[in-house]
């Protein structure tokens, strides 16, 4: 994964570690303001803002605000021991700086180990006691026990939300792993039924030729001496499924690859490549064939897949028309509606009974419509097939398109 698969934590924690910042230096700054205007000219002032300036670059040095749940080092563990001991100088020649422990509380739980922090929030509570006693000037209750209690509510809720970051993450990586997963699945799944597919398509096109040249070559052999015509016209035969044969396979290759969806090209120019192909150039066909896209421009917009499905049941409906219907005319019609995209493909041909599907002809070939339905099962769409005998045929393949968010 090129990503981190927690950003938003990083977000909230560089949020958070930002306030943090933003309150520590806010506190220093009251802090250091106040000592100046109650002890103005003391001896101490010097190193009171000398110390305050240290403690500044210390913090400025630190883990920056963006910094998601550092691992411990030895460097990560001096450095809050540093900004430490530098507060609690401060502490001991102006109480009034024990405020400014409440953001370390932060930094100390989210750089030290557990066990570490936990004694860091401790030792800054009792302090923060201590200068608040000194300020006050008498024993107050209420100012011994608040602190605890603020610094044991902020610990453990940091704490949680720290295990329920934690959680998040796992939950997120599993959930990334997952998609994965299933992505890999589909994959192999799709890879099985391309593979059925071909072995469908190869069995009933190359190898059903390859057979009948065998036993034609075979039946030659046999009069070869005695009735050498029919032996001639035996190999003619098998030479004629020999050159059908290589026409398949070269169509069979072409659908493996379809060079017309290339970039630069997309479906409704590949649909006219192909409608110029079957309409006989160089070929000596009869068939015509026409196309009509209708789809306001949005046609370059289909799933690549989508496409591609089309164009092959294009090509498989037209080798139909062209092999089995006896058509002079044939057109192509794409229509992309709101969330569908149909195909329609439709002849003057000889036509069939559509209740007879499976002794129909060419119902049963790699390009027929098992084939046909095949793959659009596969792209969530339906094949509805309207014909009758001597009154040509129209085959529609409708796809859902998802619909936009």
């Amino acid at each position: 994964m090129g990503h981190r698969s927690y950003e938003p934590d990083t977000v909230d924690t560089r949020w958070l570690g930002a306030v943090m910042h933003a309150a520590f230096f806010l506190l220093l700054g009251g802090a250091l303001a106040r000592f100046l205007l109650r002890h103005p000219g003391e001896p101490r002032t010097p190193w009171i803002i000398a110390l305050c300036a240290v403690l500044a670059v210390l913090h400025l040095l630190g883990p920056k605000a963006g910094d998601s749940a550092p691992r411990p080092t030895r460097r990560r563990t001096a450095w809050p021991a540093l900004v430490v001991v530098v507060w609690m100088i401060l502490v001991v020649l102006a109480p009034s700086f024990a405020w400014c422990a409440v953001p370390l509380f932060y930094t100390g739980l989210r750089t030290l180990p557990p066990r570490a922090a936990l004694v860091l929030v401790a030792l800054l509570t009792v302090f923060v006691v201590a200068a608040q006693v000194q300020l006050a000037g008498r024993f107050d209750p209420n100012l011994v026990l608040a602190p605890p209690a603020v610094a044991a509510l902020a610990t453990a809720v940091f704490l949680q939300m720290e295990r329920h970051t934690a959680r998040q993450r796992v939950l997120i990586d599993d959930l990334i792993r997952t998609r994965h997963e299933l992505a890999a699945a589909e994959r192999r799944e799709g890879t099985l039924a391309e593979r059925q597919r071909l072995s469908m398509e190869i069995h009933d096109t190359l190898a059903q030729g390859l057979s009948s040249q065998r036993m034609l070559l075979q039946a030659a052999d046999r009069v070869w001496d005695t009735e050498p015509d029919k032996a001639r016209a035996h190999v003619r035969t098998a030479a004629s499924v020999a050159e059908h044969n290589l026409t398949e396979a070269r169509r069979f290759v072409h659908d493996l690859a379809p060079a017309d969806l290339a970039p630069g090209g997309g479906l409704a120019q590949a649909l006219r490549a192909l409608a110029a192909r079957e309409s006989g150039s160089g070929s000596g066909a009869r068939l015509a064939v026409r196309v009509h896209i209708d789809d306001d421009g949005r046609l370059p917009g289909l799933p690549d897949r989508v496409q591609s499905g089309l164009l092959r049941i294009a090509q498989g409906a037209l080798a139909n028309v062209r092999e089995h219907a006896a058509a002079d005319h044939a057109a192509l019609t794409l229509t992309l509606l709101d969330d569908t995209v149909v195909l329609d493909v439709a002849d003057d041909g000889d036509g069939f009974d559509p209740t007879a599907l499976p002794d129909a002809p060419g119902a049963e070939r790699g390009h027929g419509l098992p084939a046909m339905r095949a793959r659009l099962r596969a792209l969530g769409g339906t094949l509805t097939v309207e014909s009758a005998p001597g009154e040509g045929t129209v085959l529609s393949a409708a796809v859902p398109l998802e619909t936009p968010r």
